[in-house]
């Protein structure tokens, strides 16, 4: 069963989003602020994690950087905010979607959904267990990445995408592709969306953010993993 953790102080919202979870099957905690929500996530082990925005006591974004240092757990970020400012702050400091109060219950769970899907897909194995370019090590199997042997933590998101490249080192990718490829047809998002999981996976995979070895931009087409001996 999976575990579900809902971060936002309106208890009619939590409420009735609880409600509906519990009856698609899902095991469900709740935090009222960001310092509760935290002492859960560290006492507790969950699978996904909806997260509002504006919080007493710390902020959601706060909250999502907290998480990020140590865990790769799936964030949706809940945001009443329509400034798309903060939606791709949030997405840049680690959470993988966002939702827009007011939302759809049945669009929420089938995000949600489909996260879970990506995180069980990328847990089955696959022909080829390791893509290897250069420095970096792609293990598709067991969802890890290591640069000269330094292990990096990415979430599902992050490994999608970078898995996504590293399979057809060379090929250059428009951000539509890459929205269709790793996200879905489904998502909402734009092409923001992809420059800051790019800016994400840079940071933790270059050597260098600044002077990418890996992650390359076409500039006024998209990006492309590179070749390397």
């Amino acid at each position: 069963m999976k575990q579900v953790l809902i971060v936002d102080d309106a208890p009619g919202l939590v409420k009735g989003l609880k409600r509906s979870l519990e009856q698609e099957g899902y095991q469900v905690s709740t935090a009222a602020d960001g310092l509760s929500a935290l002492e859960k996530i560290g006492a507790g082990s969950f699978d996904a994690i909806l997260l509002d925005l504006m919080l007493p006591e710390m902020d959601g974004l706060t909250v999502c950087r907290e998480v990020r240092q140590r865990s790769s757990v799936p964030i949706i970020m809940l945001t009443a905010k329509n400034d798309d400012i903060d939606k791709i702050l949030g997405l840049e400091i680690g959470a993988d979607d966002y939702i827009t109060k007011p939302f759809n219950t049945k669009e929420l769970i089938a995000r949600l959904r489909a996260l879970f899907r990506r995180v069980d897909a990328l847990r089955r194995p696959h022909d080829e267990e390791t893509i290897r370019i250069g420095a970096l090590a792609v293990h598709r199997a067991s969802h890890r990445v290591e640069v000269a042997g330094r292990s990096v933590l990415l979430t599902a998101r992050e490994f999608h995408l970078l898995e996504t490249m590293a399979a057809h080192p060379g090929m250059i990718y428009t951000r539509q592709q890459l929205l269709d490829l790793v996200w879905g047809y489904e998502f909402a998002g734009d092409d923001r969306t992809v420059d800051a999981f790019v800016r994400r996976l840079r940071e933790k995979v270059e050597p260098d953010p600044a002077a990418p070895q890996f992650i390359k931009t076409m500039r006024g087409v998209g990006y492309y993993l590179e070749a390397q001996r």
